[in-house]
């Protein structure tokens, strides 16, 4: 590591150097006897060049502790999605060991729907990131601020849709259908750019009221 980017590194405050060593291991941990080797670096490899790029990024884009809070949230959230392809996370598996029932049958799921909730927190957790940037560093006032952090919620996740894809244009056999996590639902992309807005509409509410 050379000096500028020790420097960088010391510049980040201390909390979100803690976050960011935390979110790496637990990548690490999510890789450990992975069920879906071939598919990991696809599913991983973006948030590792996050947190090598973050010493950079927050020099250039600072972040207050709660937006940076909100942004790791996300990425742990999808460091666990990512282990088991989001399709397979085991969650009915987890609630059935902890009070002997599975949360599918309680709100009468057909299909794994953690990829729904990373997609609702897509929403609800970068709107602060999103707005805070845009006040910081675009001089746009609060409300306007939230007004172009819900839009961009809306982009990210409709750009989002449409690399997945051409994902499945691209690359052969299974890979595609797991990576996408479509499970046979032909307005998969529909309903989790819904969810996206959803959570945001939500998180816009909450800023709102905390600044009024």
């Amino acid at each position: 590591m050379t000096f500028g980017a020790v420097a960088m590194w010391k510049a980040i405050p201390f909390a979100q150097r803690r976050m960011i060593w935390l979110l790496l291991a637990a990548i690490g941990f999510a890789n450990i006897a992975q069920p879906y080797p071939d598919l990991a670096p696809l599913q991983h490899g973006p948030t590792v060049a996050l947190i090598f790029a973050a010493p950079w990024l927050l020099r250039r884009w600072p972040l207050s502790t709660s937006a940076f809070a909100c942004l790791w949230l996300f990425l742990l959230l999808h460091t666990l999605g990512a282990r088991w392809i989001y399709s397979y996370v085991p969650y009915d598996d987890w609630a059935r060991t902890i009070s002997g029932h599975d949360i599918s049958s309680l709100f009468g799921m057909t299909r794994n729907g953690f990829d729904r909730l990373v997609h609702f927190s897509f929403g609800a957790l970068l709107t602060l990131p999103i707005a805070e940037c845009a006040r910081r560093h675009g001089g746009l006032p609060w409300p306007w601020s939230l007004t172009f952090a819900f839009a961009a919620i809306g982009l990210g996740s409709a750009v989002y849709e449409i690399f997945e894809w051409l994902l499945t244009v691209v690359a052969a056999g299974d890979t595609a259908d797991y990576y996408n996590g479509q499970q046979g639902d032909i307005w998969d992309a529909q309903k989790d750019m819904a969810m996206a807005q959803i959570g945001s509409t939500l998180a816009v509410i909450a800023l709102l009221r905390r600044r009024g």
